[in-house]
């Protein structure tokens, strides 16, 4: 059953990891813009939106214009967290071998 030992500390290892990348993931911020600008968006690494910010010169565009841009900033928003949050994620993932599995 040494095999079971060292899978147990494998797991409990990783379990840190993860706790510790989770509090990483909440302090990173990325900042995404879209309309030349005129839309900031920030999200935390955990996908977690933390502000929007519209430069009230483009809120006098045609609505649809504006819509679109703010849906683009989102999309890239939610896409970019989500890009960093699985690279991040397969670091500490990746490095466990579980016997049996791959």
């Amino acid at each position: 059953m040494a095999g079971l030992g060292k899978l147990v500390k494998q797991a409990e290892k990783m379990k840190r990891g993860i706790d510790a990348l989770q509090a990483q993931l909440d302090a990173k911020e990325i900042e995404v813009t879209s309309g030349g600008g005129a839309v900031k968006i920030k999200i935390n690494g955990s996908g977690k939106f933390l502000s929007i910010a519209l430069d009230p010169e483009f809120l006098k565009e045609d609505a649809k214009l504006v819509s679109e841009a703010v849906l683009t900033a989102v999309q890239e928003a939610a896409k970019q967290a989500k890009d960093y949050h699985e690279a991040e994620m397969q670091k500490i993932t990746g490095a466990f071998q579980i016997p049996g599995f791959g």
